[in-house]
């Protein structure tokens, strides 16, 4: 099975419930949404991937991906589907390598939306829609903002990728400004 939109929802929001994996979820499916229609890729299939790749993480944080691959195998869904949502996870949790465009574009922007995420929220205006590439640079040089986030992990995405940091930031707050009132960054503006 190829979940539609709404089956990746439903199913998301039975295992998920924090108002912050949500919104997560939702900026990646954007971001992921954006990348496709760029590469001129399938924006259902893209975005579909990208809003269930955090499915298992608030109930078994531990078995992350794993417990994801149960999940949707045991719902029929289609092995592609699953492959490229656990190969996000490559060299933490799985050893799944991105290797299809679709695959190593989910593996450089989720880290990446969530610094995007707390730079947003440092703003004057908690906004990602006047937000610049630049002030997403300054904070990725600086370890201790945003901790959590691997910046490696961006990095090896980039190299995977062939594409310089700044043009990757640059779309993925493209992407993320399509749905910034969903995902809590519409700020002041």
């Amino acid at each position: 099975m190829k979940p539609t939109r709404e089956q990746a929802w439903q199913v998301l929001t039975e295992y998920t419930k924090s108002e912050a994996l949500l919104q997560h979820a939702l900026a990646v499916e954007a971001v992921m949404r954006h990348f496709a229609e760029l590469e001129g890729e399938d924006a259902d299939h893209w975005g579909v991937i990208g809003l269930l790749h955090d499915l298992d993480y608030e109930q078994y944080p531990e078995e992350h991906c794993q417990k994801t691959a149960e999940i949707l195998q045991a719902r029929g869904v289609h092995p592609s589907y699953i492959r490229a949502i656990c190969s996000h996870g490559f060299g933490i949790c799985t050893d799944i390598e991105p290797q299809s465009k679709l695959e190593k574009t989910l593996y450089t922007i989720d880290e990446l939306t969530g610094l995007i995420n707390a730079v947003s929220l440092m703003r004057p205006s908690r906004s990602v829609l006047d937000l610049e590439v630049k002030s997403v640079r300054k904070k990725f040089k600086q370890p201790s903002f945003a901790a959590g986030v691997n910046r490696e992990v961006i990095n090896k995405g980039c190299a995977m990728l062939g594409q310089e940091l700044d043009d990757v930031i640059a779309e993925t707050i493209s992407g993320m400004r399509k749905v910034a009132e969903e995902i809590g960054l519409k700020g002041t503006i």
